[in-house]
């Protein structure tokens, strides 16, 4: 393959996106803060902070607080973000219903609904999307002002560069260019992504990853995803994907996996596998409090907490099968922290010891030395994936320019 030498090049307007992109997360993440201090941490001249701060007041986007008190000289005046002004929605695409949410900049959750989804091809699913986006803005007109973005996330192959869906669990699509569709039905800028890989990045701007560099989220849920952050960066590639990990191989001899092979993690620890199987135990005579009737996730993560053997057993599996995974992750990528979400995380202390059991047999000593295996705080159920992809742009800069200059008109 060349090297791609143009990779390496900056002309005046990419660096003037990245300077105003660095210190808005700044003023996001360090307010209240002065112009003086954003001067001192980003290394820029004053007169470059002044222009930029300037920029942000007349936008709406920042807001003087205080003044604080002076050393000498005219007294530093305190800055933050201003969230309220815009708006944004964020949409997930499930299986079997879309979750539609509106937020400000400040990842605050305005209004949530949920719809069923009952329409499975590309061209009937694009028209009940945006009916639904429609009558969404609509009901919800008195709180939505300013609408600066829409973002869209789901399962399958997602090519989040130029906005296309290229595969779907759920919806029949062939180069599905959703991003196009939408940007030309509502005229704001659109973002579309992978659901899981869209949660770690929420994970990293608002949960339990925020204060590491790199990171990995696993979602236990129909399938098995992962999300992998490097340095606070969403680590994809030239397909627009990572690191498959619902297909690893936990059991050679286990049973043949829809992709074709045998074993796969899929198989061993999502729901449907995990229900299947205490069904199973409980026709067997295996004692339990669980019955066939309400042999689901929850009752069984219920039951595992309450101390009933059966569910411990499949929880505690499912852990260790997990941990399999886990730790072929730990050796390659030596992440920080690894973040489990999903349903199985209600029996979190029989899951994470089972998981960190088989890590600490299948990973080297060396790797897993700092690494801490937490469960994620977010509602894995919500759209905050989605609002992610918004925060991605803010935090990059290419959101704020495209603001700017559709304020110039």
């Amino acid at each position: 393959m060349t090297f791609n030498y143009l990779n390496l090049v900056g002309n005046a307007e990419l660096i003037k996106q990245l300077n105003y992109a660095m210190i808005y997360r700044l003023i996001v993440q360090q307010a209240p803060i002065s112009r003086i201090q954003l001067a001192e941490i980003s290394q820029l001249a004053p007169a470059s902070i002044t222009k930029i701060t300037r920029q942000f007041l007349k936008n709406k986007l920042i807001k003087e607080i205080d003044t604080q008190q002076s050393t000498g000289g005219r007294p530093a005046v305190s800055i933050e973000a201003k969230f309220t002004h815009y708006q944004t929605i964020a949409v997930q695409l499930s299986r079997s219903h879309v979750i539609v949410e509106l937020y400000d900049l400040g990842a605050n959750c305005l209004v949530s609904k949920t719809y069923p989804l009952t329409d499975f091809t590309e061209k009937l699913a694009q028209k009940y999307l945006i009916t639904l986006i429609e009558q969404f803005i609509q009901e919800h007109s008195k709180k939505i002002k300013n609408l600066i973005a829409i973002s869209v996330v789901m399962p399958g192959l997602i090519d989040s560069v130029h906005g296309i869906v290229r595969y779907t669990p759920h919806i029949q699509v062939k180069e599905w260019p959703l991003a196009d569709v939408l940007q030309k039905q509502f005229n704001v800028s659109i973002f579309v992504g992978n659901d899981i890989q869209s949660l770690a990045l929420a994970e990293s701007y608002f949960g339990t990853t925020q204060n590491v560099d790199d990171s990995i989220l696993i979602r236990v849920h129909h399938g098995v995803g992962s999300g992998v952050i490097v340095n606070q960066q969403l680590l994809t590639n030239h397909n627009q994907s990572a690191c498959e990990v619902g297909h690893i191989q936990v059991d050679a001899l286990g049973d043949r996996c829809h992709c074709g092979n045998f074993g796969c993690l899929e198989n061993r620890v999502v729901n449907r596998a995990i229900e299947n199987r205490a069904k199973q135990m409980i026709e067997q005579g295996y004692l339990t409090k669980l019955t066939i009737a309400e042999c689901n996730i929850a009752n069984i993560c219920a039951c595992a907490n309450q101390g009933d053997e059966l569910a411990i057993k499949l929880v505690k599996d499912a852990g260790e099968n997990l941990g399999r995974a886990v730790a072929i992750m730990v050796n390659i990528f030596n992440p920080q922290r690894i973040v489990l979400a999903g349903e199985l995380i209600k029996s979190q202390e029989i899951l994470l010891t089972a998981v960190n059991s088989a890590l600490k047999t299948q990973s080297l000593e060396g790797l897993r030395k700092n690494l801490t295996i937490t469960c994620s705080v977010l509602d894995d159920r919500s759209a905050i994936g989605a609002f992610a992809l918004v925060q991605q742009a803010l935090f990059n800069g290419s959101l704020l320019i495209t603001l700017f200059d559709s304020n110039e008109v």
